[in-house]
């Protein structure tokens, strides 16, 4: 007797098809995704901007902030990507129902409303406070590397473009000379009405290079013109009798030209991203910045910089907290790339408790190596007192098992490496939308244990 299967016709028609709610579970992440997008957030900002009648109706602009939204809670961040999987994978399809935007398309909405998109985090956040994921009770702040949508190895370095310039210069003046030779020759064997008196096309490529390469060494130049002025800007009251001294050393500095380090470089690709160290290397990237509540891994603030260090993004952080969230925390805790007297001095007069590393630890040990904390003042030194007091119980101890998991989330499990956008302001966006959606899928497993089997509900 041979063995009976399940049976299996690819030619089989349907004579209902099916609902969208039946390509993926119930209480699948894309019904979740999809529902709070149309029914959760205000989307009128986005909306507002069609206002022509005329033309071939568009895609609709909450399918098509559904899908973005979806794409990058699951790791597709590509528009080709987004696009093919949406002829591909049914998890798509049930958000877009069974509509199949091209790349194109997809990479023209999220350009076009960009800063709405990153406006979401806000609305997102109001739902996971209203959900209970909100606290402020303990907020870690910490930053990490994101790589920028351009090569290290587009860069130059001030020193090389001086060299580079010169060179290219010399290349050029050769060429035009053997090239006015050349007419020369050709004029006396042709006649000056042919061809053969043309510039040849390769000049024009090297003469642009050039130009670059002069714009870059300007723009370094102008950085370091600005940071020279901010070294000797006045940083007293108007009434201190060394404001006037301060006030003419920043005027006389303004006056002099100052030139940039030779090893200061300028990507070519992304001008705004900066070479950054990071454990694996360096990274042409941007230092992407996020506050997270210790109570449910909720990102309640975020920003993005060009800078490599942190010191001087805790207190801005401290403020988004309160700007985005709509609160200040009670504990902030941050590792000792955000120490510094000053932060700790604004953090104490914000009324937030603060619990910042004063320097390198090592393993097993409980308070800083070296005589660090006790040369950078007395607030750092009170700092370090109370987290060797604390030791294994200290409040510091939340920190790295709250903002290192998000991170790890973000880069590890949805694999968001790499910035797709350049220039800083279309970063700082884009990595907004992704605390967003990293906020909406802690929504979204909130709910998932606490609501009964069966379908979860879409909004707060």
């Amino acid at each position: 007797m041979s063995k009976t299967f399940r049976p299996w016709d690819v030619d089989q028609r349907w004579l209902l098809p099916p609902s969208v709610d039946e390509f993926v579970p119930e209480g699948h992440v894309a019904h979740f995704v999809r529902d709070t997008v149309r029914d959760g957030l205000d989307l009128s900002a986005i909306m507002s901007s069609y206002d022509e009648e005329r033309g071939f109706p568009p895609y609709h602009p909450t399918m098509m902030t559904a899908l973005l939204i979806y794409g990058y809670s699951q790791g597709v961040y590509s528009s080709r990507r987004i696009a093919k999987a949406c002829e591909e994978r049914v998890d798509f399809m049930a958000v877009t129902a069974l509509n199949r935007p091209d790349f194109r398309t997809i990479s023209d909405f999220r350009k076009r409303h960009l800063a709405a998109l990153s406006g979401l985090f806000v609305q997102v956040l109001k739902l996971c406070a209203g959900a209970g994921l909100v606290k402020l009770g303990h907020v870690a702040i910490d930053g990490t590397k994101l790589k920028a949508n351009a090569s290290k190895h587009k860069a130059m370095s001030y020193g090389r473009m001086n060299e580079a310039e010169a060179r290219l210069k010399a290349e050029v003046a050769a060429w035009f000379a053997k090239a006015a030779a050349s007419d020369a020759a050709e004029d006396a064997a042709h006649g000056a009405d042919r061809r053969g008196d043309e510039m040849p096309a390769w000049v024009a490529n090297k003469q642009e290079r050039a130009a670059k390469i002069r714009a870059a060494r300007a723009a370094l130049e102008a950085e370091a013109q600005a940071a020279a002025t901010k070294r000797t800007a006045p940083a007293d009251g108007p009434d201190d009798p060394g404001a006037a001294k301060s006030s003419a050393a920043a005027t006389t500095a303004a006056a002099t030209p100052v030139k940039p380090e030779p090893k200061a470089q300028r990507n070519f690709t992304d001008p705004e991203s900066r070479i950054m160290k990071t454990k694996d290397g360096f990274i042409q990237g941007y230092n992407a910045q996020a506050a997270v509540d210790a109570a449910s891994q909720v990102i309640v603030a975020h920003d993005l910089v060009a800078t490599g260090v942190d010191v001087e993004q805790l207190l801005p952080m401290v403020d988004a907290v309160e700007a985005m969230a709509g609160a200040q925390p009670k504990e902030v805790s941050a590792d000792a790339g955000y120490c510094s007297e000053d932060n700790l001095a604004g953090v104490e007069k914000r009324g937030v408790k603060g619990y910042v590393a004063t320097g390198r630890h090592k393993h097993g040990a409980t308070s800083a190596t070296g005589g660090w904390a006790k040369r950078r003042g007395t607030r750092v030194a009170a700092m370090a007192t109370r987290l060797k007091r604390g030791a294994r119980r200290s409040r510091y101890r939340l920190r790295k098992q709250v903002v290192e998991p998000v991170f790890g989330q973000i880069k590890q499990a949805r694999g968001f490496r790499q910035l797709l956008l350049r220039g800083l302001v279309k970063a700082k966006a884009e990595w907004a939308i992704v605390c967003a959606v990293h906020n909406l899928l802690k929504l979204a497993a909130a709910r998932r244990f606490a609501a009964p089997p069966g379908r979860m509900a879409a909004t707060a």
